[in-house]
C-alpha cells in the first residue's frame, strides 16, 4: 500500500549532505509509487516552486503544517548541535505523529560531544529518543550512544549517502570550465565559508604549495558568513582561486570528478556525504581526520596546516574516470524505505 511520508529538515539552496539525503529519499519514494512533501527547517536563499515543499516562517506554522498536512509516517531530519530548541522540535514531532515518527540524526561526531558522553536515559534528550518509532544513527558511534540514552531495539545504523555521478550532459559554467582546464593539479574543496571549514588556513595551506606548483589551481565550493573576508583575502589570487558559492549538485559532482584532489578540511565533522562521493568518482581525498574516515583518504590533523601542505604537494594530475562506466549505488536509501515500511505496518 502506498505511503504517504513527510519529511522535516533543510531545503537547498544552499545544499548539504542533509537535503541530498532527504531528496535521494523523496526521489526514491516517488519512484516506489510513494507520495512524500518536505518541510523545511530552517531558511532556505530562495525557494523551490514544488507545491510539495513547505516553507514556514515561524515556529507556530510550522507547527500548524504539522497539524494540517495529511501523512502516514514522519522523519525528523537534525544535524550540528543538538540544542534544547532542536529537541523541542523532535519532541513536537513525536506527539503530532504518535506511533509514526522516524529521526536520523546526522550530526556524526555527536557521540563525541559532551551531550554525546553524558547520555543517559533520564536526560531531556534520552526521553525525547525514546518517543520515536524508530532512530536511524549515521553511524554506530551514533547508535551506541542512543542505547546509552536507553533506545535499545529501534536504532538501525545506516549512512546517509546515495552515490550517482551526474546527470547526463552536465556542464561547468565557461569561467569555471576555463579555470580548471588550467590546472595542474586542481584543488576542489567542498564545504563553505563558515568557520567550521577553516577557509582561510586551505588558502594559506595552498599558497605555500603553489610555490612549487605553479600551476595549481584551488576551487571553494559553498557560500558562508565568511565570504566577504575570504574575497579580500583573495583578490590578489583570481587567477589561481576560485569562490565557485553554492553551485547545483550535478555541478559540483562534475567538478570533483575532474579535480585532482578534493579537500575537506573542517574544525568538526561527520561522515561527510562529499568525501564518499569523491571516492566513488574516483579522486582522491585529503580530509581532516575525525576518525570515521574511509581508508583510501589522506588524513591530516585538525588545525594542521603543515601537514595539509605535505600532503597537497604529493597530489599529481590524473586521469579522470570514465563516468558513463558508473553504477548508482542506492542501498542505504532502500533500506530506510525498508524501514518505513516496518514502521507503518507496527503502528495499525
Amino acid at each position: 500500500m502506498p505511503l504517504n511520508v513527510l519529511q522535516l529538515g533543510p531545503v537547498p539552496p544552499p545544499e548539504g549532505g542533509i537535503t541530498r539525503n532527504i531528496f535521494a529519499i523523496r526521489d526514491e519514494l516517488l519512484a516506489a509509487g510513494h507520495r512524500c512533501s518536505i518541510v523545511a527547517t530552517s531558511k532556505s536563499e530562495r525557494e523551490l516552486e514544488d507545491k510539495d515543499i513547505h516553507y514556514p516562517r515561524t515556529k507556530r506554522e510550522l507547527l500548524q503544517l504539522l497539524r494540517t498536512l495529511e501523512f502516514d509516517l514522519l522523519h525528523l531530519h537534525v544535524g550540528g548541535d543538538i540544542t534544547p530548541r532542536v529537541l523541542s522540535l523532535a519532541f513536537a514531532c513525536t506527539v503530532l505523529a504518535r506511533e509514526r515518527c522516524v529521526l536520523t540524526m546526522h550530526s556524526g561526531g555527536y557521540a563525541l560531544s559532551d551531550a554525546g558522553r553524558n547520555a543517559t536515559p533520564m536526560t531531556f534528550a534520552g526521553i525525547v529518543f525514546r518517543r520515536f518509532s524508530a532512530i536511524v544513527a549515521v553511524n554506530e558511534s551514533l547508535a551506541e550512544m542512543f542505547r546509552n540514552f536507553g533506545v535499545i531495539r529501534r536504532v538501525s545504523a545506516i549512512p546517509p549517502f546515495a552515490l550517482r555521478p551526474p546527470a547526463r550532459g552536465t556542464l561547468l559554467p565557461d569561467e569555471l570550465q576555463a579555470f580548471c582546464e588550467n590546472a595542474h593539479p586542481l584543488f576542489v574543496s567542498v564545504g563553505g565559508l563558515e568557520p567550521d571549514y577553516e577557509p582561510l588556513l586551505q588558502i594559506n595551506a595552498f599558497r605555500k604549495v603553489r610555490e612549487i606548483m605553479p600551476n595549481a589551481r584551488l576551487v571553494i565550493v559553498g557560500g558562508g558568513s565568511l565570504r566577504s573576508q575570504v574575497e579580500q583575502v583573495v583578490k590578489t589570487d583570481t587567477d589561481s582561486i576560485i569562490l565557485a558559492g553554492n553551485i547545483d549538485h550535478d555541478v559540483t559532482l562534475a567538478l570533483m570528478s575532474k579535480a585532482d584532489a578534493l579537500l575537506r578540511i573542517t574544525l568538526f565533522d561527520g561522515d561527510a556525504i562529499s568525501v564518499r562521493e569523491a571516492r566513488y568518482l574516483g579522486t582522491p581525498v585529503i580530509a581532516t581526520d575525525n576518525g570515521m574516515r574511509p581508508p583510501d583518504v589522506e588524513l591530516v590533523p585538525v588545525g594542521g596546516e603543515a601537514q595539509l601542505i605535505a600532503a597537497m604537494s604529493k597530489v599529481k594530475k590524473r586521469q579522470p574516470i570514465d563516468l558513463t562506466c558508473l553504477a548508482s549505488e542506492n542501498s542505504n536509501i532502500e533500506r530506510v524505505l525498508d524501514l518505513y515500511e516496518s514502521v507503518a505496518a507496527n503502528s495499525k
